[in-house]
């Protein structure tokens, strides 16, 4: 079936995932591999739409747990010497994350009070308690505070394609993921974090054109996977504008989603909203796209 299904079951919360809704990466969890030892949000990247690694919204004022100390008897450390290389290893990484969702949230808190160009990353650093090295170390350019580098929402909506069924065209099954994707963004725990990060990423003109290009980027992902299923040659436009024709579906309702919360709209009467004009879209879309790129 070419229409759009009800895919909330399958979809996981990736409105967020090419910007962070709360970007506030949540603590992580204990590493099964280490004893004692041990992000998530885009809130960011737009507003919503990871943080780091995934676009999960955390409550503001997150409490950071300090790393446990490692026994050690008579001044060396207990237990086999690759035990200890894993128990470390797990230490180290558990305070890294926590290093990086300081950070975060610093960022978070400055963009929101003034606005993304108006602060700056020694500023960031101050404010999560770190040098500005340390900053640059988890995020090599500014732009990846609100932004990830590959958003989940590339990876999730390639595998939506991949695991679509026999007869089921590429337009309808990207094109359900999108709008089960963004109709996440009506739940009431969503609306503050797509609210704050509308307002910051409206505010600069530099998030402005990132985010032009992350989705330039989905596009061209989505288009090669196209292109290699349907064997295309060189220089032929259909996966290409197949996968223009998701992506710019995906814009344009993540842009009225920002628009109605804005407004003050959120919960069940957002989420319909965003359905009913989702499946309006992909109507659309089917309409011309239906018979191209059936599984067989």
């Amino acid at each position: 079936m070419d229409l759009l299904q009800d895919k909330e079951d399958v979809v996981e919360p990736v409105g967020p995932a090419l910007i962070r809704a709360v970007p506030r990466p949540g603590p992580p969890e204990p590493d099964a591999g280490a004893a004692s030892a041990v992000e998530a949000p885009p809130a960011p990247g737009p507003d919503v739409p990871q943080a780091p690694p995934a676009a999960q919204p955390v409550p503001a004022g997150e409490a950071v747990a300090t790393a446990p100390p490692v026994p050690v008897t008579d001044g060396e450390p207990t237990g086999p010497p690759r035990a200890r290389r894993t128990r470390g290893a797990g230490i180290r990484e558990r305070r890294r994350q926590q290093t990086r969702a300081r950070i975060v949230d610093a960022a978070t808190d400055l963009f929101a009070e003034r606005g993304f160009d108006s602060v700056s990353v020694v500023e960031i650093a101050q404010r999560a308690g770190v040098v500005e090295k340390t900053v640059f170390n988890h995020f090599p350019v500014k732009e990846g505070l609100v932004f990830d580098a590959d958003p989940p929402m590339r990876a999730a909506l390639l595998d939506a394609v991949r695991r679509r069924p026999a007869g089921e065209s590429v337009a309808a099954a990207a094109g359900s993921f999108v709008v089960a994707a963004v109709s996440l963004l009506g739940t009431p725990e969503a609306a503050d974090g797509v609210a704050q990060m509308a307002r910051v990423i409206r505010g600069s003109r530099t998030l402005l054109t990132r985010e032009r290009e992350i989705l330039g980027e989905l596009t061209d992902s989505l288009a090669q996977l196209i292109a290699e299923e349907t064997g295309a040659r060189p220089g032929q436009i259909e996966p290409w504008l197949a996968a223009h024709a998701v992506l710019g579906l995906y814009a344009s309702l993540l842009e009225l989603a920002r628009d109605r919360v804005l407004s003050g709209v959120s919960g069940p009467e957002l989420a319909a909203e965003l359905r009913r004009q989702g499946r309006r879209g992909l109507a659309l879309l089917q309409f011309g796209l239906a018979g191209y790129a059936k599984r067989r």
